[in-house]
């Protein structure tokens, strides 16, 4: 459910959001472990962050999940992106997760302003960006409004390109019906929307505790436009499903060639998820490597 517009998110009793921390701690049991967990005060926010850190030496990737969810669904590409340092899972305030939004993210200045509070106390150099739908335009802000604490963007199918048409909405109806099928016929559904998160009991009770017990900050980020792509100057990779509802391959070639230094990947798989993990994981961490900041 959705909080009006312009009002920060907010449980809708005490109860739904003990039900809902319940499955969130064993959600957050398929992170790979020893898995930190601490919150950072911003001036607009007290924001949970989560950490992996087998190398808290090298440069950061902070990850940025989609609207309506928390870093949980980051589980199957931690490890991999923690193999030159540490990986910080950051839980969006306004949506279903112990965060706590005092004022609206939404608008592009103050989502921007949080985050550059939030990367400040990460890290004393530049971080590399990792986003996902919602998250991904998130990242595309940053770069734009404050780039200075940004080594690199990856984003992975998202919003802000091109307008939500049928499609997605098509999409985002299916999958919401498919969770809640017997574990037997949700697993095909899985493979058929390349979504292989969704068969993960913990999550899929973990997006409607959420769905149920929160009202969430409404989160439909206005369009970028072509001068805006252009002004992103840091390294970006762009990855979109073949089969995804956010966006063709013709519009990510076509959009994603407006930023001066991006790349542009068409992967198998849909919005909801990418069917080759290893491979994801292989060309995310190559491009994070290749950009490194150095000295």
């Amino acid at each position: 459910m959705m909080a009006s517009e312009g009002q920060p998110g907010s449980w809708v009793s005490d109860a739904a959001r003990e039900k809902f921390m319940a499955a969130y701690e064993r959600a957050f049991a398929l992170w790979p472990q020893p898995c930190e967990e601490f919150d950072l005060e911003t001036a607009t926010t007290t924001t949970r962050v989560h950490a992996y850190r087998p190398h808290p030496g090298g440069e950061p990737v902070v990850l940025l999940t989609g609207a309506g969810f928390n870093a949980s669904g980051w589980y199957p590409h931690v490890a991999a992106l923690a193999k030159n340092g540490p990986v910080y899972g950051i839980d969006l305030p306004g949506d279903p997760n112990p965060s706590v939004a005092r004022a609206p993210i939404t608008p592009p200045a103050s989502c921007a302003a949080w985050l550059d509070e939030l990367l400040a106390q990460l890290s004393d150099g530049p971080a590399h960006l990792v986003g996902a739908s919602y998250g991904g335009w998130i990242a595309m802000n940053q770069a734009l409004r404050a780039p200075a604490r940004v080594a690199s963007v990856t984003l992975l199918d998202p919003a802000g390109l091109t307008r939500l048409d049928a499609r997605f909405w098509l999409w985002l109806y299916v999958s919401g019906l498919a969770t809640l099928a017997p574990m037997p016929l949700r697993r095909r559904l899985a493979r058929w929307l390349d979504n292989p998160t969704m068969s993960e009991r913990e999550l899929t009770a973990l997006m409607w505790a959420g769905i149920r017990g929160y009202r969430m900050e409404p989160k439909f980020p206005a369009i970028l436009t072509d001068d805006q792509l252009r002004a992103i100057d840091v390294p970006a990779l762009l990855i979109t499903g073949a089969r995804s509802a956010m966006l063709t391959p013709a519009e990510a070639r076509a959009r994603g060639s407006l930023m001066p230094h991006a790349e542009v990947a068409i992967v198998p798989g849909s919005h909801g998820g990418f069917s080759r993990t290893s491979e994801l994981n292989d060309r995310m961490t190559a491009f994070i490597k290749d950009h490194a900041i150095v000295g």
